[in-house]
């Protein structure tokens, strides 16, 4: 008999979503509001950083958890931000983004057979991220307008002997939820009675609107010494392509995120680290003009969705909006989102994430719902309003020919 030659664990995944969006954009010269990545200039003083790096000669490995004067850097943000003082030579893991963070930590601290927690909708990695580490994703939903989860849902879904862990994006990627002090007190509740870690992705942090306060988790009583918290440059300074994330965590689960990263990757890019340096030095000003910038670009973004027929998802933080979609599922004849999003970059130049790919599979949700990123220039989402409402009349004509 023939041996497999593929493992079990990756026979239930398909590609990036996302990615295959992105791809289908660039075949079709449309506009990505897929991926989530600005297509306005990086910051010039990081630009300008990085290239004196480069020149500097900083072109080797760093060491493998991350350049000392980058995790120096990193710890004296923290501490600006939070009060809280780390050790940057044991609390720290400079990864290759957040999502390599992700995958290091789940694999540092999962066994097989153990449960992770996950609110869906999620960011489509962290499924895939559980189950490569031996686990069981256990999903808990997120339900719209305001993304809410029901308490005696969560609470069940921790184990005593199985959980091992719960995720937490926030803000929230798709849905642009922002956990509330209160929320993330009672998942700390659990988390201290059920023993299990909390693993938290805050790569948005510093994008909240609406006067809201980006609470990290680990800044709760109890919770520090079973936080992992990942976030990155990538966001918050407009420099995806860099690929420089971290780990704050304890040092003994910092030890073993350490083991798993210097295998996985051995380290990050050494220029870019010495150039991030720069950027996590900058002033209050910045935070303030970034999260006001993208306000601005939030209100627009808004303002199309609205005036084209779609129902759209207020987001509090990050930089999506989630959106439903079956009016235009009905007009046009579409049965489900993923048709209508390869429809829509196909004719009319817009690229979109279905919404089923946020959520489990098999589970009928996110059918009738589509993400769009407005971290974008204003001209460039003003073209998107341009070709949305090509769709609306379109799909307004068509509805009135279907009346009797």
């Amino acid at each position: 008999m023939a041996k497999r030659k593929i493992s079990r664990r990756v026979e239930g995944f398909t590609e990036s979503v996302i990615r295959e969006m992105t791809r289908l954009c660039e075949e079709h010269g449309g506009i990505n509001l897929a991926q989530g990545f600005p297509d306005f200039p990086t910051p010039e003083p990081l630009r300008e950083a990085a290239k004196a790096a480069i020149d500097a000669g900083h072109n080797q490995y760093s060491i493998t958890w991350g350049a000392k004067s980058f995790r120096d850097a990193l710890t004296a943000k923290v501490k600006r931000w939070t009060g809280i003082e780390l050790d940057p030579e044991r609390e720290v893991t400079v990864c290759c983004g957040a999502t390599e963070a992700m995958i290091s930590a789940l694999m540092a601290v999962v066994e097989p057979g153990d449960e992770v927690v996950v609110f869906e909708p999620f960011y489509e990695n962290y499924g895939p991220d559980a189950i490569l580490s031996g686990a069981r994703p256990v999903f808990v939903t997120l339900r719209p307008p305001e993304w809410t989860f029901d308490r005696d849902e969560l609470a069940r879904a921790f184990s005593p002997d199985r959980t091992k862990a719960i995720v937490i994006n926030t803000p929230h990627n798709p849905t642009g939820k922002v956990f509330s002090r209160e929320e993330l007190s009672f998942i700390a509740e659990l988390c201290i009675k059920y023993d299990a870690l909390a693993v938290t992705d805050e790569i948005y942090e510093h994008i909240v609107y609406d006067g809201l306060e980006h609470v990290p988790i680990w800044t709760l009583p109890g919770m520090r010494e079973r936080t992992i918290t990942i976030s990155g440059m990538s966001k918050t300074y407009a420099v995806t392509g860099w690929r420089i994330g971290w780990c704050l965590a304890p040092p003994e689960i910092s030890g073993a995120i350490r083991k798993v990263h210097d295998f996985l990757t051995v380290g990050a890019p050494a220029p870019l680290q010495e150039a991030s340096v720069t950027a996590l030095r900058f002033p209050d000003e910045y935070y303030d003009a970034l999260k006001r910038d993208y306000a601005e670009r939030r209100e627009t973004m808004l303002n199309i969705l609205r005036e084209t027929g779609f129902e759209a998802y207020t987001p509090r933080g990050a930089y999506y909006v989630m959106t439903e979609i079956s009016p235009f599922l009905d007009a046009m004849g579409i049965g489900d989102c993923g048709a209508f999003c390869r429809r829509l970059v196909a004719e009319f130049g817009v690229a979109l994430v279905p919404g089923t790919s946020f959520y489990r599979k098999r589970s009928g949700l996110g059918r009738t719902q589509a993400r769009f990123c407005f971290a974008k220039k204003r001209e460039t989402l003003e073209e998107c309003g341009r070709r949305l409402r090509r769709l609306s009349d379109l799909t307004r004509a068509a509805r009135g020919k279907a009346r009797p």
